[in-house]
Parts: structure tokens; sequence; C-alpha cells
């Protein structure tokens, strides 16, 4: 029985792209069963009706900074759905810790650099001014602290002489668009836990 997963953007949903490619695929173990955004003008949602794939938009800005009801809504649509593991790729909000504790083990995140180093944003200017070798991107499970989860999987790429932020981050999204199929294969097998 393949898992059900539920992609939250807020984008143009690149991530969310090579999920559903890889996840087209019959030997996949997942299937993606709804993409949210919180957004309603995010470009993701075009791309994932055309693959035929549900779409909801929950719109942040709906519930007067009550973060708290903005996540029981978007619980309530999952549940409504039978999801079994959440995907975020590009999804602009931080998570309270209800939410984060209620999908405990079941939520995953792509954090473009080599957690722990670089955790929050703007991480490629940060991995050129510290002058490091090798970059990357982390798919984690979610924790209440930012970008602090068990890292269930992570890849490289060299950081060349001549990289601007621009050079770093392309190279490195080609990375996450690889490593996030592979990490959610291994979730969905029961073959990577908290």
């Amino acid at each position: 029985m393949k898992k059900r997963v539920a992609i939250l953007i807020s984008g143009r949903g690149s991530n969310m792209t090579a999920l559903i490619a890889a996840a087209s695929t019959e030997d996949y173990p997942a299937e993606i069963a709804l993409v949210v955004s919180n957004r309603p003008d995010a470009a993701g949602l075009h791309r994932a009706r055309a693959d035929g794939i549900p779409t909801a938009v929950i719109d942040h800005t709906q519930f007067g900074g009550d973060r708290e009801a903005f996540e029981q809504a978007l619980d309530r649509k999952l549940g409504e759905y039978r999801i079994d593991i959440v995907c975020l790729a590009g999804f602009m909000r931080l998570l309270t810790p209800w939410f984060v504790e209620r999908w405990s083990g079941r939520m995953l995140n792509i954090h473009p650099s080599l957690l722990p180093r670089f955790k929050g944003l703007d991480t490629h200017r940060r991995a050129l001014a510290a002058g490091v070798k090798r970059h990357g991107a982390t798919v984690h499970f979610v924790v209440p602290e930012m970008d602090a989860g068990p890292i269930v999987l992570q890849d490289s790429v060299a950081v060349l002489e001549n990289d601007t932020e621009q050079t770093l981050a392309a190279r490195v999204l080609e990375l996450e668009h690889q490593i996030y199929p592979r990490a959610l294969r291994a979730v969905a097998q029961g073959l990577t836990k908290v």
C-alpha cells in the first residue's frame, strides 16, 4: 500500500515537481495525494493541477495572525485526504510546536545547506562568505526547533572559485531535486525513522 503524501508549498514548487515525477513511477512507495499552498497565487498549484493532483489553498492571511487556527485548518485538510506523510517544499511558514508534534516522524523538509551548518535563510551567501569547499542540501524530519530535526539524507556539490550565490544556488537546487525523492522513498518504506 503506497503512503499518501501531501506537499506543502508557498511558491513555484520545484521540489514538488521532483516529488511528483518520482511518485509517478509504478514502483515508488508513495503517492502525491494532495498539494496545499498557504498562498492562493503560488505557481506550483497550476503545475499540480496539470498533473491531476488535488490542490487546496489555506490562506494564512485569513486567520488574522492566529498561527494555530491556520494550522488546525491545515490539519483538518490533511485528515480529509488521509495523509500519511507531509513534505514541506518551499513552504514559507514557521510551524508551531502543536502542529510539528502532531506530525512528528511523518513530516519532512528540505533545506539548502549541509545541516547543521547554515540553518535559516541566505544559506548560499553565508556558505560563500565562510569559504566552505562543499555546500549542499539536507532532507530532515521536522522538529519544533528550525532546521534541527534528524537528518534523512544529505548530498553536496563542490563550491567553485568563481561561484556566485546564483550559480551555487542553481547547483544545490538540482541536488535537492535528486535527494528529496530518495529521502521520501526511504521514509515511505519505513527504512528511516525518527
